[in-house]
C-alpha cells in the first residue's frame, strides 16, 4: 500500500472477536481465521469502454485500477479474506436475470454489507442500483460514485443506462465530481458529451477535484471534504464493520 492517500488505518486487530490467529514472527500481516463467516461484498463498476469495448473504444478497465488499490489496502490492514470483490460494466444488471447472475449470487446473505463503487455510466447506473438492491432488503452500506454521467438525452438513446435520475438508497454515499482546468483530454469531452450529473444535494461526502474523466484511479486518492479521500472512507468503513462486536 503505497502512496500519501493510501488508507493510513491499523489493521485488524491480530485477535479480533470470533477469530483465530495463526502468526509467525516473521510475517508481516496477521494470518488471521475467521471462525465466522463476517464478509462484506465490494462491487466496481465501469463506465463505457471500461470493462468491455464501447463503439470500438476500449476496454480500458478504469475501475480496475480502483479495484488494484482497494485489495492493496485489504492486504495491508489484514481484511483481504473478509472481502469479496467483481467488476461489471455498467450495462450488466438492468434486467432482473441479468441482476440475479451478475449481482445477487454474490451476495447470498441479505445482511453481507455491500459497497459500490462506480465511475461514469457505472456511477449513474450504481447509484441507480443501491436504490434496487436496497428494495429488494439487501444492505446497501457505502456507494462511491466517482464522475457520474448520464443526465444526456442523446448517451441514454445509444447506451443502456437508467433514462431517470437515480436516487440513491445507501448507509454513506461519497460522490466526486471532475473538473479538469487545463489540459482536458478526450475523456473530459466524452464526460461533457454524456452530461456529468450535477448533485446538489444527498451526498454525505463530496468534493470537486482537478482530475481527467478517465482518471478514477487517481480521483479516488483525492482528498474531498472533510479533508479523506473516498479511498480512505472505504477502508475506515469496512474495518469498522469488522470491528463490531
Amino acid at each position: 500500500m503505497a502512496g500519501e492517500n493510501a488508507a493510513s488505518l491499523e489493521p485488524l486487530a491480530k485477535r479480533d472477536a470470533g477469530s483465530v490467529e495463526l502468526t509467525k514472527p516473521e510475517d508481516k500481516c496477521a494470518k488471521i481465521i475467521a471462525i465466522s463467516m463476517k464478509k462484506v461484498f465490494i462491487l466496481f463498476v465501469g463506465g463505457a469502454g471500461d470493462q468491455e469495448s464501447y463503439y470500438l473504444s476500449g476496454p480500458n478497465w478504469n475501475v480496475s485500477h480502483v479495484r488494484t488499490k482497494v485489495e492493496a489496502d485489504a492486504a495491508a490492514l489484514c481484511y483481504l479474506s473478509k472481502c469479496d470483490m467483481k467488476a461489471l460494466a455498467y450495462n450488466k444488471f438492468l434486467t432482473d436475470e441479468d441482476l440475479a447472475k451478475n449481482v445477487l449470487v454474490e451476495v447470498p446473505e441479505k445482511s453481507t454489507p455491500v459497497y459500490i463503487i462506480g465511475h461514469s455510466l457505472g456511477g449513474w447506473n450504481g447509484a441507480h442500483l443501491s436504490s434496487v438492491l436496497t428494495d429488494k432488503g439487501y444492505k446497501v452500506k457505502m456507494l462511491i460514485t466517482i464522475d457520474p454521467v448520464g443526465q444526456g438525452k442523446i448517451v441514454y438513446g445509444i447506451s443502456t443506462i437508467y433514462r431517470r435520475k437515480p436516487e440513491p438508497k445507501a448507509g454513506f454515499w461519497v460522490n466526486i465530481r471532475a473538473d479538469k482546468i487545463k489540459n482536458r483530454d478526450i475523456s473530459d469531452t466524452v464526460a461533457d458529451f454524456g452530461e456529468q450529473w450535477e448533485i446538489t444535494s444527498g451526498p454525505d461526502v463530496s468534493g470537486r477535484v482537478d482530475v481527467n474523466h478517465a482518471d478514477a484511479d487517481v480521483m479516488f486518492d483525492k482528498k474531498l471534504d472533510g479533508g479523506k479521500s473516498a479511498r480512505q472512507l472505504l477502508a475506515d468503513s469496512i474495518l469498522g464493520y469488522l470491528r463490531e462486536k
